[in-house]
C-alpha cells in the first residue's frame, strides 16, 4: 500500500472560504414580507447529459434547474445575478429540502415553478414544483433557503442591500 503525503497546493490554502457561523448569526429580524402565491414557471426538456445510464434524469440536475429557474425569476423581477455580484452580495444556499415523486425520463419537457415564499432577515425562503407541462403530473417538490452574504467579508450580511429589498417587494406587490 503506498501512502500518499496530504500536501495543500497553493491554490487549496488560499482558497476564500465563508466563516462557519452558527445559525444565530443570521438576524430574526422579520424580513419584508416578499411573499407571493403566484409561481414563475420555468420550461426544461431532459437532454442527454441530464440523465443517467438508464435515461432517468440524475437527482442533481432538478438542483441545477432549480436554480437556473430562480435566476431567471429574480432576472424577471430586474434582479441581475451579476449585478449582486458587483454590489458585493452573493445569495448561497444554506438549506435544501427535496421530494422526489416520479422521474423524468429523456426526452420529456417539464415545468420547474418557483416562488417566493418568505423573508426572514437575510434568509430567502423559495418553494419549488416540477411538473408535467399539463400540470397533471408531479415529479419533485423542494424548498431553497438563501443567506445575503458579503462576498469581500466572506460574511453574512445584517440586511439585504436596498435594491435587492425592493425588488422582492415589487415582486410580492406584483403578483
Amino acid at each position: 500500500m503506498v501512502k500518499r503525503s496530504k500536501q495543500l497546493s497553493d491554490t487549496q490554502v488560499n482558497e476564500p472560504k465563508l466563516p462557519k457561523l452558527p445559525t444565530s448569526a443570521i438576524e430574526n429580524d422579520p424580513g419584508i414580507n416578499a411573499t407571493t402565491e403566484h409561481w414563475f414557471e420555468y420550461p426544461v426538456k431532459a437532454q442527454p447529459h441530464h440523465t443517467d445510464y438508464a435515461g432517468i434524469v440524475w437527482h442533481g440536475t432538478y438542483l441545477t434547474w432549480m436554480e437556473a429557474a430562480r435566476v431567471e425569476c429574480l432576472r424577471s423581477i430586474g434582479i441581475e445575478f451579476a449585478d449582486l455580484v458587483a454590489l458585493g452580495c452573493d445569495l448561497p444556499v444554506v438549506e435544501l429540502s427535496l421530494k422526489y415523486h416520479r422521474p423524468v425520463r429523456l426526452g420529456m419537457s417539464a415545468v420547474v415553478k418557483t416562488r417566493l415564499t418568505e423573508t426572514e432577515g437575510v434568509r430567502i425562503h423559495w418553494d419549488y414544483q416540477i411538473q408535467s407541462p399539463e400540470g397533471d403530473e408531479l415529479y419533485v417538490t423542494g424548498r431553497v433557503t438563501l443567506v445575503g452574504v458579503d462576498r469581500e467579508k466572506g460574511k453574512v450580511m445584517r440586511q439585504l442591500p436596498p435594491d435587492v429589498k425592493d425588488a422582492l417587494t415589487k415582486w410580492s406587490k406584483a403578483r
